[in-house]
């Protein structure tokens, strides 16, 4: 594998990572399989195309020529990805969570619950914006930059640094802070946890915006390669799972260390003569399956008794 194909792999791997750590923090800490992952991305890209069409024409003008303009036109997409998709999670907590998480048989219900928003969410964003695929504005230029003798484009360096930047925050607001130290402590014994007056409503729903905005972010960045449309979700959520099992449901290094592994057989799949990009998916599921059985629990996953 050459050095321009080792920064596509970490190209994707930084992507999928997002969204796997998303689903596998979602699972551990509440018990919950979001479904709507995939809307929270589609509303995401749309929430991020509609603020560019409102704030950008005025920007532009206001900074035509300086050097600041695409940094500037960065955030605010980033931004109103992030905010839409924390929104979207909120609403998903509202919906899917709350008036079911006590009843019996939650994982299930929730299961059902939210691949409902996810059909409902498309179906109204195919009413609203209609079919037509739709790109965000190009943020990081067409430049190449020369980091070691590797040339690297401007959209994969900020795709890589924007992710380590975003998963650095998380991490350690989930290490550091009160409400992280709680969800690590769902995370671990959920029953211990509530024993100790850790409330399962109030925890739920940060991890709900959280994993939301998540999902927004590998949705802008994402836009930069692919285009916005009601149906964007579904194979960032195919992917999103795939890698959260394979790392092991529950363990955020396990879906990091999958999301790498995914991303450098994607770009090693893709480059092979007799398989190309038509064969990334079957390649990609039959390793899956291949360490699954090696390993029933995934790459990081912990045992039951040893969770128990």
């Amino acid at each position: 594998m050459d050095a321009s194909l080792i920064v596509y792999a970490l190209n994707l791997s930084a992507i999928y990572a997002l969204l796997a750590i998303g689903i596998s923090l979602l699972w551990s800490s509440i018990g919950m399989m979001n479904m709507a992952h995939g809307a929270s991305f589609a509303v995401a890209g749309y929430g991020a195309l509609v603020a560019g069409d409102l704030l950008l024409p005025g920007i532009n003008a206001a900074m035509q020529g300086s050097a600041l303009l695409p940094l500037v036109t960065f955030v605010v997409l980033l931004a109103a990805g992030v905010g839409s998709g924390a929104l979207f999670g909120v609403l998903i907590y509202l919906l899917a969570f709350l008036p079911i998480h006590d009843k019996a048989n939650f994982a299930v219900r929730g299961l059902i619950v939210t691949l409902a928003i996810n059909l409902a969410t498309v179906q109204a964003l195919l009413w609203w914006f209609g079919p037509r695929q739709q790109a965000l504005p190009n943020i990081f230029g067409f430049g190449r930059l020369n980091l070691l003798g590797v040339p690297v484009r401007y959209d994969q360096a900020a795709t890589i640094l924007a992710t380590a930047v975003l998963l650095s925050v998380v991490l350690s607001w989930l290490r550091l802070s009160r409400k992280g130290l709680e969800i690590r402590a769902m995370m671990q014994n959920a029953e211990g946890a509530a024993l100790s007056g850790i409330s399962v409503r109030r925890t739920a729903l940060p991890v709900m915006a959280v994993t939301g905005a998540m999902a927004g972010a590998a949705a802008v960045l994402l836009s930069q390669t692919v285009y916005v449309s009601p149906g964007a979700g579904a194979m960032p959520l195919i992917k999103g799972m795939i890698i959260a099992l394979l790392g092991g449901l529950g363990s955020v290094p396990g879906a990091a260390v999958a999301a790498l592994l995914i991303g450098a057989l994607e770009a090693a799949t893709g480059v092979i003569p007799f398989l190309g990009q038509r064969m990334v998916l079957l390649v990609q599921f039959g390793f899956i399956i291949l360490v699954l059985i090696i390993r029933p629990r995934g790459i990081g996953g912990l045992l039951d008794e040893t969770r128990k």
